[in-house]
């Protein structure tokens, strides 16, 4: 397995249904400053309303801006959504999908989302595809196989030769906003099989970044961080403090 360094580390902050866009605004001012030297790709994921604004703060320095979801069609009689190339227009270059509150509050499913990922392919949008398995599922020993389902139902419609331009966030159920965060072992032991299915799937996965997302914080990043086949972080609640998350990001060296 190539060393970590090979895959630069990515630093996602899912601000989820919080922060004005003045808020926004004041954090990415107060962001910046702090993680000016950083070598690792950041990427901030605002409400819609913020992602213009939080574009253009952004502009010139290591910050890429996402959304935190998007409607597979390009246009259409489809109220309250917004599609990939409205998204462009503005500036955004990745979008979250299927974050565990999405499927487990809107529904969203995976024949859903194996029309969304190859939409934001197309239009040139990175995803950022949110896997992960319940407490039960850990309990039952099903972790492996809820992550492979999802994986394969997922990307069903993604190309191979597509699949290590897909970034996958590992989010365990249990983890989110509980306090509670996998150990780096379990986390790793996580994330090396997804890599595993996605090499099955026929992606060079050598080149996939596979992030970690649950309860992720300035005192555990550096840790989880450190392990090699993790490749960054997708932020919640920490992420919400430009001091913290900018310790997050600093954590990774």
């Amino acid at each position: 397995m190539p060393e970590q360094s090979t895959r630069p580390l990515y630093l996602a902050a899912n601000w989820k249904m919080h922060k004005t866009i003045a808020e926004a605004a004041a954090f990415v001012d107060t962001l910046l400053p702090r993680i000016a030297a950083t070598r690792h790709d950041v990427v901030l994921c605002p409400q819609f309303l913020a992602l213009a604004e939080v574009v253009e703060r952004s502009r010139g320095s290591a910050v890429r801006v996402a959304a935190q979801n998007m409607h597979e069609a390009d246009w259409g009689a489809f109220t309250g959504e917004v599609s990939a190339p409205m998204l462009i227009e503005v500036g955004v270059e990745a979008v979250l999908l299927g974050h565990s509150e999405r499927r487990r509050h809107f529904g969203e499913t995976d024949e859903a989302l194996a029309r969304k990922a190859p939409a934001a392919l197309a239009a040139g949008l990175e995803p950022i595809l949110c896997v992960g398995e319940s407490e039960e599922a850990r309990d039952a020993g099903q972790t492996e196989g809820v992550l492979e389902r999802q994986l394969q139902a997922d990307l069903a419609a993604v190309d191979s030769t597509d699949l290590s331009r897909v970034v996958v966030a590992y989010e365990p159920i249990w983890a989110i906003g509980t306090g509670r965060t996998a150990t780096p072992e379990q986390a790793e032991e996580a994330i090396a099989f997804i890599r595993d299915v996605l090499r099955q799937m026929g992606a060079t996965a050598d080149r996939a970044r596979i992030l970690y997302g649950g309860s992720v914080k300035p005192a555990n990043a550096a840790e989880l961080l450190g392990r090699p086949e993790i490749d960054g972080a997708l932020v919640g609640g920490a992420s919400l403090d430009p001091e913290e998350f900018a310790a997050i990001v600093g954590a990774a060296g």
